[in-house]
């Protein structure tokens, strides 16, 4: 029997801004990790969920998810486009700029940004793609800048053979906008985690994010 999945709790000014969002760009009918690992089929280089599907992933707790997200180092963008050739439609989004990213177009407005997926303009978005900006093939965090490492420093592999972020990377990078469903994932991760990692986000929220709300929580 499939695990029913926890609903996800929004505030009112999010499913507001969701509706806002659907009029201009159109709607989501987002790839599972199933999906995902379908799409990057043959892809030669690093991938790995983030967000919410990498917290699932760790705590085996289901929850709904508005979206996937899956990353890649900013130097394999090149790659990934060639891997999915006509099949897909890519879009570079840049603080809601949209333009894109194909042969006319072989640069992203921005490497920290996202690139959204999709079949066609008559489909709806499959996956966001938020590339990760990389030092020589090194990742970077987007949150501190001087936190750079290897890979595998920064995700796991899970029994399926799919790359995750590691729950307190990811977590930090919910830290803001710390929405409902953010706090929700820190709760059934914190318990979870070990001390080091335990050690690790505190530390980094507490310097990034000054009286940050979670500081209480992560004791």
């Amino acid at each position: 029997m499939t695990e029913e999945r926890e609903p996800l709790h929004r505030f009112p000014e999010e499913v507001a801004e969701d509706e806002d969002f659907f009029r201009w760009y159109g709607r989501w009918d987002p790839l599972d990790p199933d999906g995902v690992v379908e799409l990057m089929a043959g892809f030669d280089r690093p991938w790995w969920i983030v967000g919410g599907w990498s917290i699932e992933a760790f705590t085996g707790r289901p929850r709904e998810h508005e979206d996937v997200d899956v990353s890649i180092l900013g130097c394999d963008l090149g790659a990934f486009r060639a891997h999915v050739g006509d099949a897909w439609n890519l879009w570079s989004n840049h603080g809601g700029t949209l333009r894109p990213f194909n042969d006319t177009h072989p640069e992203v407005l921005d490497v920290g940004s996202q690139v959204w997926i999709r079949r066609s303009a008559a489909d709806p978005w499959v996956v966001d793609m938020v590339p990760t900006p990389d030092r020589d093939g090194l990742w970077t965090n987007k949150r501190d800048p001087d936190h750079v490492a290897p890979l595998d420093e920064v995700t796991w592999v899970a029994d399926t053979g799919v790359r995750y972020q590691r729950p307190e990377v990811t977590l930090l990078y919910k830290a803001i906008p710390s929405r409902p469903k953010d706090a929700r994932d820190l709760a059934v991760t914190w318990p979870l985690l070990d001390a080091e990692a335990q050690a690790w986000l505190r530390e980094a929220v507490g310097r990034l994010y000054p009286g940050h709300a979670w500081l209480d929580v992560m004791t």
